[in-house]
């Protein structure tokens, strides 16, 4: 079933379950780095995957600020958004959430990291990928039992903001239907 081109379609089909469902998912990617996991249930507007538009209707609502980089940014996008979240669509420096593709996101310093009072106050950035590449990096830490292979867009970026934590952003990246995540709390290592 295509998505009619309009803000009233793509949402959640049992908005109560499909949000249970996408949040366990999401929850389960940050918890796990670095392992795929399958998240359905909404269709946002052309160019937007199924994974990120999941997320959109899952993590956001009026009080969750929303940055679209210009690799996204639609007048379709923003309708979308509004209608089926009411996240205010705002600038990089005072996003919650922040959608796009890695190039267009950067850079990393302009998203909040959290202080050391309220370190959760930081920027979760959903990249969009055409599709998960080949590993290039390794990570370790919390959730992961030894060790796991992740394709990372900047290895030497991401490190960067590993240092910082417990402050720093966190990530999700998706690609069609799949979700992975990179916790400010992962250390990070270049493929061999």
């Amino acid at each position: 079933m295509q998505a009619e081109n309009t803000h009233f379609a793509g949402g959640f089909t049992a908005p109560a379950t499909d949000a249970a469902h996408a949040f366990r998912a999401a929850m389960n990617a940050m918890a796990r780095p670095g392992q795929f996991f399958d998240i359905t249930g909404a269709q946002a507007p052309a160019g937007i995957s199924i994974a990120a538009g999941t997320l959109l209707l899952t993590l956001c609502d009026p009080e969750t600020k929303l940055f679209l980089a210009d690799d996204v940014d639609s007048e379709a996008l923003r309708v979308w958004v509004t209608f089926h979240t009411g996240a205010p669509i705002v600038p990089a420096a005072e996003a919650d959430f922040a959608l796009g593709g890695w190039d267009a996101l950067l850079p990393l310093d302009q998203y909040r990291i959290g202080t050391s009072e309220y370190p959760d106050r930081s920027a979760t950035l959903i990249v969009e990928q055409p599709a998960f590449g080949a590993p290039t990096a390794v990570l370790s830490g919390p959730g992961i039992k030894d060790q796991i292979q992740m394709s990372l867009p900047d290895v030497t970026a991401l490190q960067r903001n590993t240092l910082l934590f417990p402050l720093g952003i966190d990530l999700f990246f998706t690609a069609g239907s799949q979700v992975m995540a990179l916790p400010r709390s992962s250390q990070i290592s270049e493929e061999a």
